[in-house]
């Protein structure tokens, strides 16, 4: 679902749509679990979309970080967010006029559920503790989310967007991680490092890299995106199909911004556009001769038929998917169907490496794989004369 929110709110940017729907967290006036069907048309469609999306993800977080407390989530329930209900509903009631009864409904509603459910939820046993903290981060971090998304529009500023799209990768991954340690995947799992376990620690510990490398690779595309420039490079594999890296003198970027394609309303072309736009391509080849040589070499220490050695090849593969796909959305001309599944696959990239690296530690740890620190003391402690710990 969270996945699918990504997507979503990949089509609004990529058509330009994200101010269709001008307030928040109204829908043209409208309570916008309210707003008529009949109007969403065009751009309204797309931005009402993500705003419900984006409600059914939040919703479905706080029932992760309910359930995770266990017996516990009936107090939470009773006595946290049933009070928040009646609490929000009062500041309807003195403070908003237009549509009351639509925002009560909702406010109210939302009180009445919780304390009927705090009744009867299961008695169960509380998640492990760390499970427990890591849903009330994802709780806290999917309202910050909201209220980053609600500021976007009401102070339309291009940071907030990039800030807002970057922090939606770090809740995909959360959340596939807790999805992915709770499963009865993670707790059938067994060691494959106990003969390859230098080496298996090697390649975790570059999958990391490449994640976090990956990770900043978004933030450039969502720097991009949220820039309103369009296309601000265009041609492949030369930059206006005749430079390795354009210039960005003022009579150059008049002419690019005087021969544009593109005539929506994009803002004009600036030095900072081409140079962010160029490091985002830079950074995707090194991205993909970096990956390829790390699948080269995991085969080569762990053998085509180690788990590891085809989760790397597979996210070879999805950086080779990338990359292509990067190129097409430059050769359409930034046609917003590839843009948006270059989000997709951008964000799968990242939680595939990072999962990957979740379940390489979960194997050296099974395994008692010591790290180099751990073994460079043990190695040093054995070699110490027995005569200075017998003086001791």
């Amino acid at each position: 679902m969270t996945w699918l929110l990504i997507g979503v709110g990949g089509v609004v940017t990529s058509q330009g749509v994200g101010m269709s729907v001008p307030d928040w967290p109204n829908t043209y006036g409208y309570n916008m679990f309210y707003f008529p069907f009949s109007q969403w048309i065009g751009g309204i469609f797309w931005e009402h979309s993500h705003r419900l999306v984006a409600s059914v993800v939040g919703f479905m977080t706080l029932l992760l970080a309910v359930w995770a407390q266990g017996k516990n989530g009936r107090l939470w329930l009773r006595y946290g967010f049933f009070p928040l209900g009646l609490l929000a509903s009062l500041v309807v009631f003195l403070r908003i006029q237009e549509n009351q009864a639509q925002h009560l409904s909702i406010t109210l509603g939302f009180a009445a559920v919780v304390g009927a459910v705090s009744f009867f939820w299961p008695r169960m046993e509380p998640a492990p503790k760390s499970i427990r903290r890591l849903a009330m981060l994802a709780l806290g971090l999917v309202i910050f989310q909201g209220m980053l998304g609600g500021l976007r529009v009401t102070l339309y500023a291009d940071q907030i967007g990039i800030f807002h799209a970057t922090l939606a990768q770090i809740f995909l991954v959360l959340m596939a991680s807790i999805a992915l340690v709770v499963s009865p995947w993670w707790q059938r799992l067994k060691s494959v490092a106990s003969q390859h376990g230098q080496s298996v620690r090697r390649v975790s510990a570059a999958l990391f890299v490449l994640s976090l490398l990956v990770l900043a690779q978004l933030l450039l595309g969502a720097t991009m995106r949220h820039q309103h420039a369009g296309l601000a490079v265009s041609g492949f594999p030369l930059a206006y199909d005749q430079y390795l890296w354009p210039p960005t003198d003022a009579a150059f970027l008049d002419q690019v911004n005087a021969e544009r394609l593109d005539h929506r309303e994009f803002e004009p072309i600036t030095a900072s556009h081409i140079h962010v736009h160029m490091v985002h391509r830079v950074m995707a080849v090194g991205l993909f001769m970096a990956a390829c040589a790390l699948m080269v070499w995991t085969i080569k220490w762990l053998g085509w038929h180690h788990p590891l050695s085809r989760g790397v090849t597979g996210f070879f593969s999805l950086i080779s998917l990338q990359a292509t796909l990067g190129v097409a959305t430059v050769l359409s001309n930034k046609a917003a169907d590839l843009a948006t599944l270059h989000v997709l696959i951008g964000a799968l990239t990242l939680v595939t490496g990072c999962l990957m690296v979740l379940a390489a530690r979960r194997s050296l740890s099974l395994a008692n794989v010591p790290s180099p620190v751990r073994l460079k003391a043990e190695v040093t402690s054995s070699l110490k004369p027995e005569w200075s710990s017998a003086g001791a």
